[in-house]
């Protein structure tokens, strides 16, 4: 809250508490901010793994000042919200899904968007598949299926061949025992997948120096991606770190990746009915 309240003094925002409950129960909390002056479009801000909304609140600012509300939720798992665990878009679409619902039960929406870092970008682009509601993405260091960056991470962040020869045994052992517990395939956690379901416009973002989740990632889920798409690969970057190292050309080029979006879209009248859940196509 306190920095919240520093960031966002001066720029004569509202802010609401925004309480969601999931499909399964759980207590979803976030905030809706609100402009002084609002163009109509919403941005649903999603953050990486072990953050929570606050880590978003410098992607708000910049949305704020050009008019857009903002939805800023935390994950299940993760700060005010409930669960116990992360399934890195299994039930987090559903979750996205009841979020929307709610946001257009209470607001005027003209045009909604979504702008995720990390596991929140790999949860937006999955989302979007579903949710017809959702009319454009950005995401920056997307992964492109859960199986795959297991390997980046049991490369110990330096490369993917180690993780899949060296210490392919214990990224194995580590898939079967999360799978376990999760009770969902790695398989089926696929933002490359996704984005061969539904045609929406997607931004996306990777840094040229992420160890975490490198580039290929992305350009993996450019390449499959059946709607409008752009990825900018910014130099000398790391992971979730263009917003800090590229700030000027970050803010411009969301800011006319919606403007763009929303004119290609047009006014919104009925909007489509959400989607039913789909089965990802072989890759």
């Amino acid at each position: 809250m306190a920095q919240a309240d520093q960031i966002l003094t001066g720029l004569n925002v509202t802010r609401e508490d925004f309480i969601v409950r999931a499909n399964d129960g759980i207590l979803l909390g976030g905030w809706k901010l609100r402009p002084a002056h609002p163009n109509g479009d919403w941005v649903l801000l999603m953050h990486g793994r072990s953050h929570n909304r606050s880590v978003m609140l410098p992607y708000a600012g910049f949305l704020l000042n050009a008019g857009y509300s903002v939805v800023m939720m935390d994950a299940r798992a993760h700060g005010n919200s409930g669960g116990l665990e992360s399934t890195y878009g299994k039930l987090e679409i559903f979750d996205m899904q009841v979020i929307v619902k709610n946001l257009e039960v209470t607001e005027k929406v003209s045009h909604l968007f979504a702008l995720g870092e990390s596991m929140g970008a790999a949860v937006a682009l999955q989302s979007a598949a579903i949710e017809p509601r959702i009319d454009g993405v950005v995401a920056e260091g997307a992964f492109r299926n859960l199986r795959e960056v297991t390997f980046d991470y049991a490369g110990l962040q330096q490369s993917a061949a180690l993780g899949k020869t060296l210490f392919r045994p214990a990224a194995l052992l580590a898939i079967w025992i999360a799978q376990k517990q999760g009770g969902f395939a790695f398989e089926d956690i696929s933002p490359q997948r996704a984005v061969k379901v539904r045609s929406f416009p997607i931004l996306l973002i990777c840094g040229a120096s992420d160890r975490k989740i490198p580039c290929r990632h992305s350009e993996a889920i450019f390449n499959s991606a059946i709607g409008p798409k752009e990825l900018w690969n910014v130099p000398a970057t790391g992971h979730e770190q263009a917003i800090k190292t590229s700030s000027a050309e970050f803010q411009r080029r969301i800011l006319d990746f919606f403007r763009s979006a929303s004119h290609s879209l047009g006014p919104v009248q009925n909007r489509p009915p959400t989607l039913p859940s789909v089965q990802w196509e072989e890759e």
